[in-house]
């Protein structure tokens, strides 16, 4: 199963590792962070098609940055496609 290990840029999480295969995530860890809210996400995102995940997570922000760990996953997940 193909793994792709991502730093995020301008947030405050490190570390994104997902797991995927055959257009699904499989797995998900964020190093960093809000670890709660992390920890959610990455479960609720489990079993879903990139493509799903990217249309709901690209472009949102956290606070006054321009981005935030949701929207960096999805520039994750841009990489794989």
């Amino acid at each position: 199963m193909p793994i792709l290990n991502y730093k995020p840029q301008g947030v405050c999480s490190r570390e994104m590792i997902i797991e995927y295969e055959d257009g699904i995530v499989k797995d998900a860890k964020v190093i960093g962070g809000c670890h709660g809210n992390l920890q959610g996400i990455c479960s609720l995102i489990k079993g879903m098609k990139i493509e799903d995940v990217i249309a709901r997570l690209d472009g949102i922000k956290c606070g006054y940055k321009p981005t935030s760990c949701p929207d960096q996953l999805a520039q994750a997940l841009k990489t794989i496609k």
